[in-house]
């Protein structure tokens, strides 16, 4: 796997702490990685972003960002509301073609769930992802309404022919509840795939050297980690 979409389940779901320790954990494997955000939000020019916290916390990466709209709107609107040029697919998709002459792995981390609209024709995540033939990793959330928001997301997916990697969970509470932990269990079939990691509850908030060292064992192997699903949901399910 070269080019890995990431994309949530809606909006504040963990998606860039996630793309963080997938970073971090190919990093310390030995890959080279870029991370690539085609629209940021929500964050004036001065304001660091995305691109800058995913570097903080995973370190030596490439960061690179394609469009920056101020205010906290899909970014479709937040560019027409800006009077900049949105920050269309084929643009996104040249990107990340250069990108992956000089990196093992690159990373496209969307603006919220994936069928937020990035232009004035209705482009998403989506038609990124088609045209590079990635595989897409859902980020959701781990309580109460995350099955049936995963399983339109995979809906969406399949009904496009697009290939999910698996789904993250992108906050575990030390003290989940009944439904956190059931959804633990439920999550693989609500989304068609696998499970392929679990994050802690504020492990952004972790010192980088920390949270490097700690990211691996977040993520299953598919994503550079050592993490075990099934001995996770054996010790945390419902």
């Amino acid at each position: 796997m070269s080019v890995l979409v990431v994309t949530g389940t809606g909006t504040e779901v963990g998606k860039t702490v996630v793309t963080a320790a997938i970073a971090a954990a190919a990093l310390a494997a030995g890959r080279s990685v870029a991370v690539l955000k085609p629209a940021q939000t929500g964050v004036a020019v001065d304001e660091p972003g995305d691109v800058a916290e995913v570097l903080r916390l995973a370190g030596p990466v490439t960061g690179v960002e394609l469009g920056r709209f101020p205010e906290p709107l899909a970014p479709a609107t937040a560019a027409l509301r800006a009077g900049l040029d949105p920050v269309r697919p084929a643009e996104t998709v040249r990107a990340v073609r250069e990108l992956e002459h000089t990196h093992d792995l690159v990373l496209v981390e969307g603006a919220g769930g994936l069928l937020v609209r990035l232009d004035e024709d209705g482009s998403t995540l989506a038609d990124v992802a088609g045209p590079l033939d990635a595989p897409v990793l859902v980020v959701a959330q781990a309580g109460l309404g995350t099955l049936n928001v995963t399983s339109l997301t995979a809906e969406a997916l399949a009904a496009r022919g697009l290939r999910q990697a698996g789904v993250v969970i992108g906050s575990w509470p030390a003290g989940p509840d009944l439904a956190m932990r059931c959804n633990l269990v439920d999550l693989p079939d609500a989304a068609g795939a696998p499970l392929l990691g679990v994050l802690p509850e504020g492990a952004g908030g972790l010192a980088p050297a920390d949270f490097r060292r700690a990211a691996g064992g977040w993520l299953a192997p598919e994503l550079s980690g050592g993490w075990d699903a099934a001995r996770f949901v054996a010790a945390h399910g419902g």
